[in-house]
């Protein structure tokens, strides 16, 4: 088992993984950027570490700052959490290549799956059943115009880095199209660095469910059964639920099944999210996969009693799963809601001081767990 770890993230995460550790008997780095040294998971690390001013591409996404925390503290592995280096495979492989562990998939694992269009490709190679739309990015508007034509309109311009809602444009009508594919791929560039799109059939509405996996390094996979977060404003997740009200036994089972299949087919380890999007018959789709540990695994950890902030990090060590499928059972409901500072008449966002803040609590065992993240200073 690891003796220390970093965790290159900060905020409620970063407060998860610390008491994870705590409870492993294993120490923990904080970093922080210089407006962030009073943060509480700065104070409740046992070492911390200033990587950089304020903004976060020059502290928190600073790969060099970080790697050199990392190595004056003496750590064995770093937790990324969600979020800044999570997903960068890059950051993975310097990991590796310089003997600390990332707590999370492989380089090549990120590289593959975070290109939706080519996990997409890999998908449908191995069987699983792939959303309606174009084998890999458009090149060629016209092959793209009949491809449309065939699934028929409305359909969905996706960006193959994307995510979040980000170069993402639904097309009704035709002449909207090349409209849409530069739009899409113009805000793609700007937002991941790759303006790569791909072309999808557009479901008015569909549920969007998720498979909460993880696989250690012998080859075993489990999944710890969905989370519903169909709804959604803008592409972002509102309201989470597990379990999904819209998944009978059989469905979840056969849904469960074909995650595993994913990860299996690609020889993950670590904690992932596979994500389908399912029609009004009850068929889905494989969508992407989350190559983290996500907000919202606090909800499949309400239903399943699993702490997999703890199995990530005995994964990551190379051990063997703590659990067998036929141990996780889902116990009960749990929902999560995110809130959103908006002004209700124009439903855009509405920064400003935050002058009063309770944390929601509930009996023990918690009934009410609260997962938040302020960007405003508590007066």
């Amino acid at each position: 088992m690891f003796k220390k770890i970093l965790i290159a993230n900060r905020g409620e995460i970063a407060l998860r993984v610390i008491r994870a550790c705590r409870e492993l008997e294993i120490r923990t780095v904080a970093i922080h950027s210089e407006v962030d040294g009073q943060s509480l998971h700065v104070r409740y690390a046992d070492e911390h570490v200033c990587v950089g001013p304020a903004e976060g591409g020059l502290s928190y996404r600073n790969i060099p700052n970080v790697l050199s925390a990392a190595e004056i503290t003496g750590v064995d592995a770093i937790h990324p959490g969600y979020g800044f280096l999570a997903e960068n495979a890059h950051f993975a492989e310097v990991c590796e290549s310089i003997g600390i562990t990332f707590i999370g998939p492989s380089s090549e694992h990120i590289a593959l799956l975070s290109d939706k269009s080519q996990a997409r490709a890999h998908m449908k190679k191995h069987g699983i059943p792939v959303m309606p739309g174009s084998d890999g990015e458009i090149e060629d508007f016209k092959a793209c115009l009949a491809i449309a034509k065939k699934l028929g309109f409305p359909v969905i311009v996706k960006a193959s880095a994307g995510g979040g809602g980000r170069g993402m444009r639904v097309v009704w009508h035709e002449e909207d199209l090349g409209q849409a594919i530069d739009s899409a791929q113009l805000e793609a560039h700007t937002a991941f660095g790759h303006g790569g799109v791909y072309l999808e059939r557009f479901f008015e509405n569909p549920r969007h469910i998720e498979f909460q996996v993880m696989a250690d390094q012998q080859g075993q996979v489990v999944h710890f059964h969905e989370r519903d977060c169909s709804v959604q404003r803008r592409y972002q997740k509102v309201v989470e639920e597990s379990p999904s009200p819209a998944l009978d036994e059989a469905l979840r089972r056969k849904m469960g099944q074909v995650a595993v299949q994913v990860m299996k087919s690609v020889k993950y380890r670590n904690a992932g999210t596979v994500e389908f999007l399912m029609d009004e018959t009850g068929k889905f789709y494989f969508m992407e996969v989350n190559t983290r540990i996500q907000v919202e695994h606090a909800v499949t950890e309400m239903v399943t009693g699993v702490d997999l902030i703890k199995e990530q990090i005995r994964v990551a060590a190379g051990q063997a799963l703590s659990y067998k499928q036929k141990d996780i059972q889902l116990l009960g409901h749990a929902i999560e809601c995110r809130i959103n500072a908006e002004d209700p008449d124009r439903m855009t966002p509405s920064p400003g001081v935050v002058t009063k803040f309770c944390t929601p609590g509930g009996p023990i065992p918690p009934w009410i767990r609260a997962v938040w993240c302020l960007h405003s200073m508590i007066r």
